[in-house]
C-alpha cells in the first residue's frame, strides 16, 4: 500500500513511527513545512518526504497521481478536511481521517438545534464515493475511532439492547514547567469545546445544548479516578447512530475546572475566533495567535507524566436479558509511549488506530465503499490487531447505575 500521509505534526509523526514497525505500507509524508515532513519520514527508509499545502486541492490531487498513491491519510486539523477529501475523490483514492469536516452552529437556536453538523459536508458526497467503488473511512483516530469500534463491539457481543452509548475520556497527565499546556491541538480543542455539543436520542434525533453542559463525575480506571466530565461536540455522536442501535449517544470529556475557565475567557475576549482580524496591516486569526503562544503538544512528552484513557461506556440489557453496564477502554502511559516511540501519550494513542485500520484494509479484513465510520466495520479484527501492536484494550463491568 502506498499512502500519502498529509500532516507531520505530533500525530502524523507518531503515525510514521508506528507504521515504520509494520511492513504493509510505504509512506509519502507531506507537510507545509518540508523539514517537519523529512523528520517524520526519517522513521523508515521506506518513507519519503515532500512539501505540500493541504489547502490546495489541485496540488494534492497531482501529488496523489504522481506517486500512484492508494490512500490519502489525513493527519491535519479539521480546517483541511474538505480540500484533501475532494482531492482523494477526484483521483479515485481511498481516504482516511481522524477528524471530520467542521460544523456551523444553528443561526437562531444554537443551543437546541443543529446547524451544519460535523461531517455533513463529507456525507453529502457519499454517493460519489460509492459510485467510484472507493472508501472514505472517516473519524478513525482514538476519539473518534477506537471509541466507535468499542460501540460496535458492545452492540455485537455484549448487549441485546442498548440504552446509552457514552464516550468518556479523561487523563491524569501533568506537564512540568507550564501553567497551561494542552496536550492536544489547541485549535481543535477550542473548536470542539466552544461549539454547542450535540446529543442524539432515538425519539428526538440530533440536538444541541450549551457548551460544558450536563456535568457528571465519571470514574476512570488505571489510577485516574473520579473526573468531572462535560458535554463536548464530537464526531462519535454523529457517527454511531448511523450504524449502531441505541436510545441515546453522548460524548463527554474530563476537561477540569481550570481548562474550562481558560476556554471561557478566550471566548469572552474573542480569542477563540478563527476569522482573521487586521493587526498592524496583517490579517491574523486570534485562534492562530493563541496556538502560536502555547507550546507545541508534540514536544511536551519529555515534560509529561501520567496516563490518558479513552473509552466507551455502555448501558442496557445484556445478551441474556439482565441489566448491564460496561466501560470499554484503552490506556496509554506517557512513560511507555515516550520510551517505545518517542511520542507523547495523547498523540500516540490517536495515531495508532489509523495504522491498525490501514493494515486491516491492506489485508482485506476491513473493506467497503462509500463514506463509512469505524462502527460500520467488524470490531474484532481491529481489537485483535490493536493488541498485537502491544497496546491492549480492556472491558470493565460496572455496577448498574440507578
Amino acid at each position: 500500500m502506498r499512502i500519502l500521509l498529509v500532516g507531520a505534526g505530533g500525530v502524523g509523526t507518531a503515525f510514521a513511527r508506528i507504521a515504520a514497525r509494520r511492513h504493509f505500507a510505504e509512506l509519502i509524508v507531506a507537510d507545509y513545512d518540508l523539514g517537519r515532513a523529512q523528520r517524520a519520514a526519517a522513521a523508515s527508509d521506506r518513507f519519503s518526504a515532500v512539501q505540500l499545502d493541504a489547502r490546495d486541492t489541485e496540488a494534492v490531487a497531482e501529488l496523489l497521481t504522481a506517486h500512484s498513491a492508494d490512500t490519502l491519510m489525513n493527519a491535519t486539523d479539521p480546517r483541511f478536511v474538505m480540500p484533501l477529501y475532494r482531492a482523494a475523490l477526484r483521483t479515485n483514492t481511498n481516504y482516511l481521517d481522524m477528524a471530520m469536516s467542521l460544523s456551523r452552529p444553528h443561526a437562531d437556536a444554537p443551543h437546541s438545534q443543529t446547524g451544519v453538523k460535523l461531517g455533513d459536508e463529507q456525507f453529502a458526497l457519499a454517493d460519489a464515493w460509492a459510485e467510484r467503488g472507493k472508501l472514505a473511512l472517516v473519524g478513525i483516530g482514538v476519539e473518534p475511532g477506537l471509541s466507535d469500534v468499542f460501540a460496535r463491539h458492545a452492540a455485537d457481543t455484549l448487549f441485546g439492547e442498548i440504552n446509552e452509548i457514552g464516550v468518556r475520556g479523561g487523563a491524569n497527565l501533568v506537564v512540568e514547567g507550564y501553567d497551561f499546556a494542552p496536550t492536544f491541538s489547541i485549535w481543535t480543542t477550542i473548536e470542539e469545546c466552544l461549539n454547542p455539543p450535540v446529543i442524539w436520542e432515538a425519539d428526538r434525533g440530533w440536538f444541541t445544548t450549551p457548551p460544558f453542559s450536563e456535568p457528571e463525575v465519571f470514574h476512570f480506571p488505571a489510577g485516574i479516578g473520579p473526573v468531572e466530565c462535560v458535554n463536548v461536540e464530537h464526531e462519535e455522536v454523529l457517527l454511531i447512530p448511523r450504524w449502531v442501535s441505541a436510545r441515546r449517544v453522548t460524548f463527554k470529556y474530563g476537561l477540569g475546572e481550570e481548562f474550562i475557565a481558560v476556554l471561557r475567557t478566550l471566548h469572552k475576549l474573542g480569542l477563540d475566533s478563527a476569522t482573521a482580524v487586521n493587526v498592524g496591516g496583517q490579517q491574523v486569526s486570534p485562534r492562530d495567535v493563541v496556538a502560536a503562544c502555547l507550546p507545541d503538544p508534540a514536544n511536551l512528552g519529555e515534560r509529561m507524566s501520567g496516563v490518558t484513557c479513552a473509552g466507551t461506556w455502555v448501558t442496557g440489557t445484556g445478551k441474556y436479558g439482565a441489566p448491564r453496564e460496561v466501560y470499554l477502554y484503552h490506556v496509554v502511559d506517557n512513560a511507555w509511549s515516550m520510551a517505545e516511540y518517542g511520542s507523547q501519550a495523547v498523540v500516540w494513542q490517536t495515531a495508532v488506530n489509523p495504522v491498525v485500520a490501514l493494515e486491516l484494509i491492506d489485508s482485506g479484513a476491513w473493506s467497503g465503499t462509500g463514506v463509512l465510520g469505524p462502527e460500520a466495520l467488524p470490531s474484532q479484527p481491529f481489537l485483535d490487531l490493536l493488541t498485537d501492536y502491544g497496546s491492549p484494550w480492556a472491558c470493565e463491568e460496572r455496577e448498574i447505575t440507578p
